[in-house]
């Protein structure tokens, strides 16, 4: 019988219980192998689809993506039911493979192109028989990114830092400013307006019901009359949202203007936003 590769792509959005899987431990072993020879295929790769490929950091062997092979339906929200929340998907199946070297030989072979894609973090193997399925995915958030109150700690780090010493943006320069104290009700409105961006799947200023960063300022509490916002999306920690802040001018204004005092700074994720993770960061001057 013909060995075949089957690539399926997901994006439909329905909630499914997840079936448990269980493989045996020579069954595990191969899945191992597989991902040890996609690791190394990303790390040494050769030619792909007649362009040079570039060298690439291993993918992460996640047992939530391990999923039944075959299924169909919505794959992210599969994967959020079990805790995974994936910006991107891909899932790879192949039919006939005898082993983890006919499995990666076919992969190979057929889909280099995605095996060699940078935007890909993680892996999940499942094997069934001859059948082998591998899936990738990009996950909303870095792995350490933590929780909220982590992240608002980091991003006050890091603008602080920022403000240390002197800074262009671009064609503005800017001396080295005091460093920024956090503030509550700005961190409350940030907050509000990263979830209300991931969980309505936009990406703007101003919110669906016309308000825009002062309104939301007041709305939570804080009293002062001078107000900034940067926002970002798509960035999957602290550190990826205040380079791309830094790298805009506009942006790097805000975090360098001596008139801001204080600052609160959020992010929300839902991956079945465009963007799978939103940042709000408010200044605020008296």
């Amino acid at each position: 019988m013909r060995q075949s590769v089957v690539a399926l792509r997901f994006s439909s959005l329905c909630l499914s219980a997840l079936l448990p899987v269980f493989a045996s431990p020579a069954h595990a072993d191969g899945q191992r192998q597989l991902v040890e020879a996609i690791n190394d295929y990303r790390a040494h790769p050769q030619r792909c689809d007649r362009r040079p490929a570039q060298r690439l950091s291993p993918l992460t062997l996640k047992n939530a993506l391990a999923l039944p092979i075959g299924y169909g339906g919505g794959l992210r929200d599969r994967l959020k039911a079990s805790g995974y929340q994936a910006v991107t998907v891909r899932s790879l199946r192949v039919v006939g493979a005898q082993d983890a070297e006919d499995a990666f030989d076919l992969l190979q072979d057929e889909h280099c192109a995605a095996l060699l894609d940078s935007q890909y973090a993680d892996i999940g193997v499942t094997r069934a028989g001859r059948e082998w399925q591998v899936v990738l995915a990009k996950p909303v958030l870095d792995g350490q990114t933590g929780d909220a109150r982590s992240a608002g700690k980091a991003l006050l780090a890091q603008v602080n830092a920022a403000r240390a010493k002197p800074r262009t943006c671009g064609r503005q320069r800017f001396a080295a400013a005091r460093p920024l104290s956090w503030s509550a009700a700005l961190g409350a409105a940030a907050q509000g307006h990263s979830k209300a961006m991931a969980y309505g799947n936009y990406f703007a200023h101003q919110d669906p019901d016309g308000d825009m960063p002062a309104d939301r300022a007041r709305a939570a509490g804080f009293r002062g009359r001078q107000i900034g916002e940067n926002i970002a999306a798509g960035q999957g920690s602290p550190s990826k949202a205040m380079a791309g802040w830094l790298a805009s001018p506009g942006h790097c204004a805000n975090l360098m203007n001596p008139m801001f005092t204080q600052v609160g700074a959020a992010y929300a994720a839902d991956s079945r936003s465009d963007n799978g993770v939103y940042w709000t960061m408010l200044f605020g001057a008296p």
